[in-house]
């Protein structure tokens, strides 16, 4: 069965104010930010589903017919849909973040309840008991940061600095993992003392647009400027653009994160998709409660090479539906569905999805009638059913499904 789905808009800071309303195409005057809008059950922004003749929370019906999910769905997940697809607007860079294994969330879960802090309290950590591995794909091109680079990559971002060669040296004498504890719990005098000689040598340059974007020394000043941090309140995050992978997705291409790997999105808009969980451990560039003990513990210090799930090239596949490579992720899959005018592709949903149209129009045939979508309408697809779509207006839809 076929199901109208209507998503949730996140008003966080961080976000933009034109791309989400323009490509929803809403009427909107609201002075406030656009970051994200969300398709899915999660129970606190569970989208709408038109379900037996009335507009209904997502996760509200699933608690009435979890049957609608499949049964290989519920085998493995329980009766929750297991994924959550979303769209974003960054306009300002997001914290540093890394998420916990299942096992991890379990244990974190269980130990916060114990410890009787609230679910909604500014130092709680572990919101529910399940991990949060997650893809992207960029729709512009998209800055963020993206786990360990090597120790010799680190160390020659450190030794062009005088202030920070230092710590170049603590990572041949100790350990990454010891001088990177030492860095999230500096004082800040220390973190001055590292990075005021940068700000100030490297001011004229940034004002002047003569850093490149590649430069940890651009993201530096940006996010001191772009989230008005002051420099008698620094964060030690900032000490991390010299220690991770800076990286730039162009249009089209995605990255996948797992457990543990630190990460931040630093500018630009794209599609996410993700377990279905709200479990993030904070590792600086913000103002909120950093969870030193449980970031230090969970964190992936191995080195990474980003792996960049390549562009579609549309012109170079007859094949309507395009499955996106993440080899690794159990709860979730990203598919994507290009259609002209009259072009005719049928899908299997063997557990719950979730169509968005991207762009362009599209019908969905079912048979005894057809429902019309358009850029930013969504459909809920129940398990085992066979949905055929017709193109209408040149254009793409993404389906969130399980692999």
């Amino acid at each position: 069965m076929i199901f109208k789905l209507v998503g949730k808009h996140q008003h966080y800071d961080w976000g933009g104010d034109i791309f989400i309303p323009n490509w929803l195409k809403l009427d909107t005057h609201e002075e406030k930010p656009y970051a994200e809008y969300w398709l899915g059950a999660h129970r606190s922004a569970p989208s709408m589903i038109e379900f037996e003749g009335a507009w209904l929370p997502l996760d509200r019906v699933l608690d009435k017919a979890p049957q609608i999910l499949g049964e290989k769905s519920r085998e493995q997940f329980g009766d929750e849909l297991p994924f959550l697809l979303k769209i974003l607007d960054v306009k300002l860079p997001l914290s540093i973040q890394l998420h916990p294994t299942k096992k991890e969330a379990e244990h974190g879960f269980e130990r916060e309840n114990y410890e009787g802090i609230p679910l909604n309290a500014s130092n709680r950590t572990y919101k529910d008991r399940n991990h949060k591995p997650e893809m992207m794909i960029a729709l512009s091109d998209f800055w963020l940061l993206h786990g360990f680079k090597s120790e010799d990559a680190i160390k020659e971002s450190l030794m062009k600095h005088q202030s920070l060669q230092g710590l170049a040296k603590a990572i041949e004498q100790q350990s990454l993992p010891t001088v990177y504890a030492s860095i999230m719990q500096a004082e800040q005098t220390q973190l001055a003392e590292w990075l005021l000689p940068i700000i100030e040598n490297k001011q004229e340059d940034y004002q002047q647009d003569r850093l490149k974007l590649d430069d940890p020394d651009y993201w530096v000043l940006y996010t001191i400027d772009a989230m008005k941090i002051s420099l008698d309140k620094l964060d030690a995050g900032l000490l991390c653009f010299y220690l991770f992978n800076i990286v730039n997705l162009k249009k089209g291409e995605g990255i996948y994160q797992g457990a543990g790997l630190p990460h931040a999105y630093l500018r630009g808009q794209n599609i996410e998709l993700m377990a279905a969980s709200d479990n993030v451990i904070r590792g600086g560039l913000t103002p909120k409660y950093v969870d030193i003990p449980a970031l230090l513990h969970t964190i992936d210090y191995r080195a990474i090479t980003p792996k960049i799930i390549p562009q579609y090239e549309e012109n170079n596949s007859e094949e309507l539906l395009h499955l996106y490579p993440t080899p690794e992720a159990e709860d979730f899959a990203l598919q994507r569905l290009s259609f002209k005018p009259f072009d005719e592709e049928q899908f299997t949903a063997t557990s719950a999805s979730i169509l968005l149209v991207m762009s362009g129009s599209l019908y969905v045939d079912l048979g005894y009638d057809s429902i019309y979508l358009q850029q930013g309408e969504a459909i809920f697809i129940s398990a085992n059913s066979q949905v055929d779509f017709i193109g209408e207006m040149d254009g793409y839809a993404v389906i969130a499904t399980l692999p």
